[in-house]
């Protein structure tokens, strides 16, 4: 069983600014000579969070897309991360989860920020996604999905690594690192978080705090507000020894989710 290996890219993003953001992010990836299997984005990872949605979007596997499907390839990594899409005259905070070959899954937020006006100007999205990466079952998530356990539980075990991208601001950071813990504890799984850093054109303040935490809920990396890519090595025999030693998936409440 293979050891995966993931480079959190926290990072500053300039303000409706893709291009850059685009440019910077790749400099950054280019940068790494270790073998990486996954580079996660932040959220919105070309603007910022915006609501300005007419200005900043982009059509499904457009230019962002297609920069992901060539950073994947001359890498031989994946990248995940999302930004805003149009699409039969909706808007989407979409995931983007794009592997060597060019293939492109997608995952749009369910939950959107009301207190930013997200529903004002979003669709939601009702669909889970569980991505398969050399023997790991990933789902991806999107920042304020992390409040809801509901929408993450692990239902008969069925992915090994939950992964949130965000734009989790500094105010309310205690409650992204509790969060991101607890949802490791109760799903018996590795739970990884990716957020940026800086100060957006709202004059929200980021501060980073990209983590992952493993089934026990113990913290694998430390806490930084400094731009970098951190790496991480997640275990799966590490995983499956310990819920086979601590199965309390077994004793889990039986429920079905109302799309």
């Amino acid at each position: 069983m293979q050891d995966l290996i993931i480079g959190l890219v926290q990072t500053n993003t300039e303000w409706h600014n893709p291009e850059a953001n685009r440019h910077s992010i790749a400099k950054k990836i280019h940068g790494v000579t270790e073998k990486v299997d996954l580079f996660v984005l932040p959220e919105m990872f070309t603007t910022g969070f915006t609501m300005d949605v007419e200005s900043n979007s982009e059509v499904h596997n457009g230019i962002t897309a297609q920069w992901m499907q060539e950073l994947a390839s001359t890498t031989g990594a994946n990248i995940a991360g999302s930004i805003i899409i149009q699409e039969n005259n909706k808007y989407y905070n979409r995931l983007y989860w794009v592997k060597p070959n060019g293939e492109i899954t997608h995952y749009d937020k369910r939950h959107l920020f009301r207190m930013a006006n997200e529903e004002k100007h979003f669709t939601e999205g009702n669909n889970q996604v569980i991505i398969d990466l050399n023997g790991w079952k990933i789902k991806p998530l999107i920042c304020y999905d992390l409040r809801f356990p509901v929408w993450s539980r692990n239902t008969n075990l069925s992915y090994d690594v939950l992964l949130y991208v965000a734009n989790w601001p500094q105010l309310r950071i205690d409650a992204w690192d509790a969060l991101l813990k607890a949802r490791a504890i109760e799903n018996l799984c590795y739970s990884v978080g990716v957020n940026r850093i800086g100060k957006d054109g709202t004059n929200k303040t980021y501060n980073g705090h990209s983590a992952c935490y493993n089934y026990k809920g113990q913290l694998l990396n430390n806490l930084s507000e400094d731009e970098q890519i951190i790496f991480l090595t997640l275990s799966k025999p590490d995983l499956l020894d310990y819920r086979d030693k601590f199965p309390a998936n077994l004793d889990a409440d039986l429920f079905t989710i109302d799309k």
